[in-house]
């Protein structure tokens, strides 16, 4: 790639909110120069260039690859950087997870920002493999490429001015770095709180009402469209009047999913909406740089030259995508060569029997043919949500033992402890995955990344967690007729040591067989990745057992 080069295009201005004919001017990695060609509008024969996308908060960890790979796939889309909360590998290793995270992007000229995490581990209701303490966050934002503290999740302790919560988010004030939120449902006064105390975003209003209660306390709403956690249609509405305010982020984001879009698909949606372009590419490509003060070229003379080139402003096809004047993109395909991949890891559990996923009850005498009157409580999960109901449902008893009822989609869910050997598992059940045989279990369970299965008997759960054992983490799909298939996740158990387009074929095989084995979910390895995250109400299963995160406390699966 030459160190200076020139091109035409109809040149995007998002502080101008103009667009004009210009020649852009590129050397030594900046933009030197932007000519305008005289010509008073748009010339329909030149295509646009235009800032890049940013994806404003995503844990890189959830594409199942490494930084160097997600950014291999994401530039091809148009997407020049990212906001990213190292909290996922930061719960399996520490700092050290979070310093390979930066080395590993290192190899990269795309531009990842991460964040200290603050939530580490997320709750104490959970066995976690690390602890990132407030004397480590210190240390971390001592690294210029830290740049904000990572979502503060800990939203009660925030609420109640918890002295360390507090002591965290003073540290990020102190280094001049923004603070990420996480409050789900938290409206009003609560929210005004959590505002004050220093909170600048978030990304998890599940409705409308939600998001002009945090607005109106001065906090930025992040539109967030991920793998499991789908919140476009319930906020969009807000960006003609909130755009100043607004970014889009993905959160999470499968592989198979990557490998189709990024934030360009958003960016498609609100214009096909009719939302003014220059407002939806200042919520995709200019807030993010703006609020947390990125190293990524805004399209103005002196930028370094971080821009894309689109054949329209309606379907934004990439045509090419530039990182510090190099071409990384062109036509759908990246440029980017592989990185080397350092494999670290933290994983001691040992393998089960099934019978070790037994749920006991006491069994009704010989002579009766009654099942015992016992209640148990059940995890409902949502289609695109990390929020969860409970349900009350008469238990299936069988020989004194609880068992799934595949016909009424109560199916059993557990959480191994990875960290440790010979840890009994926590066992409860749950609705929505719709299984009709055989079992699902991964090592990607949020935040604290034990394993976590789902199935409809406990010997193929048992080998269901036993394939995510022998490789060290993975996602594994055991199915009735002895179909297997496993996804090797050898990075801390939550990433691949393989090359994107690999990782992302492997993982659209497994989805398709999860669905085939009868789950109607858009994404049932992303879901049951959630089921362990106690901190988004409303029941969920830590590797300690069955958690209500409304009154948050342990609460008993038979009632």
């Amino acid at each position: 790639m030459p160190t200076e080069f020139s091109l035409t295009a109809n040149v995007v201005d998002l502080f101008a909110r103009s667009i004009r004919p210009a020649v852009l001017r590129v050397a030594d990695g900046r933009i030197q120069a932007i000519e305008p060609t005289g010509a008073a509008a748009a010339d329909p024969a030149l295509p646009y260039a235009l800032p890049g996308f940013v994806d404003a908060h995503v844990h890189v960890e959830s594409s199942l690859l490494v930084p160097s790979e997600f950014a291999r796939l994401a530039v091809a889309h148009g997407t020049v950087a990212t906001v990213s909360d190292p909290h996922e590998i930061g719960n399996v290793l520490g700092v050290a997870g979070v310093e390979f995270m930066l080395e590993n992007a290192s190899h990269s000229p795309f531009k990842f920002c991460f964040g200290a995490p603050s939530c580490v581990p997320a709750t104490p209701f959970e066995t976690a493999g690390a602890e990132i303490t407030a004397a480590d966050i210190e240390r971390l934002f001592q690294n210029p490429k830290i740049g904000y503290l990572a979502e503060m999740m800990n939203w009660p302790g925030v609420l109640g001015r918890d002295a360390g919560v507090m002591e965290k988010i003073a540290l990020a004030q102190q280094a001049g770095r923004p603070v990420d939120g996480h409050a789900p449902g938290l409206r009003g006064a609560d929210a005004a709180r959590y505002a004050s105390a220093g909170i600048s975003t978030d990304h998890e209003c599940f409705t409308a009402d939600e998001a002009r209660d945090k607005l109106a306390v001065g906090m930025k709403i992040l539109v967030r469209e991920g793998s499991a956690a789908r919140n476009f249609d319930a906020l969009i509405e807000l960006l003609p009047e909130h755009y100043a305010n607004m970014m889009f982020c993905s959160d999470d984001k499968h592989p198979d999913t990557l490998v189709l879009g990024h934030i360009n698909q958003l960016v498609q949606r609100a214009v096909a909406l009719g939302m003014d372009v220059f407002s939806v590419l200042q919520v995709a490509c200019l807030n993010p740089v703006l609020h947390y003060k990125l190293p990524v070229g805004l399209l103005r003379a002196g930028d370094p030259a971080d821009f894309i080139i689109v054949a329209d402003l309606q379907d934004f096809p990439i045509q090419q995508t530039y990182l510090n004047g190099e071409l990384v993109a062109k036509s759908g395909q990246s440029l980017l060569p592989a990185a080397p991949i350092r494999v670290v890891n933290n994983f001691h559990a040992e393998p089960f029997k099934a019978q070790d996923f037994a749920l006991t009850t006491n069994p009704q005498p010989a002579a009766s043919n009654e099942q015992p009157a016992t209640t148990l409580r059940v995890i409902e999960c949502f289609d695109g949500q990390l929020i969860t109901a409970r349900l009350d449902l008469p238990a299936t008893v069988k020989n004194g033992l609880v068992v799934p009822d595949v016909a009424q989609d109560v199916l059993k869910l557990a959480v191994v402890n990875r960290y440790q050997p010979q840890v009994a598992p926590a066992v409860a059940f749950i609705r929505g995955f719709g299984l009709q045989h055989g079992a699902l279990a991964s090592s990607v369970g949020h935040d604290s990344h034990n394993i976590t299965a789902v199935g409809c008997d406990d010997e193929s759960i048992a080998r269901a967690v036993n394939l995510v054992i022998e490789a060290k983490g993975g996602l594994a799909a055991v199915g009735a007729d002895g179909r297997e298939m496993l996804l090797p996740l050898p990075v801390a158990g939550l990433m691949s040591d393989q090359e994107g387009q690999t990782v992302a074929a492997t993982y659209a095989a497994i989805d398709a067989l999860s669905k085939e084995m009868g789950s109607p979910l858009g994404a049932p390895f992303m879901t049951l990745s959630f089921m362990a995250l106690l901190v988004i109400p409303s029941l969920k299963l830590s590797d300690k057992g069955l958690f209500d995160g409304e009154a948050f406390r342990f609460v008993e699966a038979l009632g």
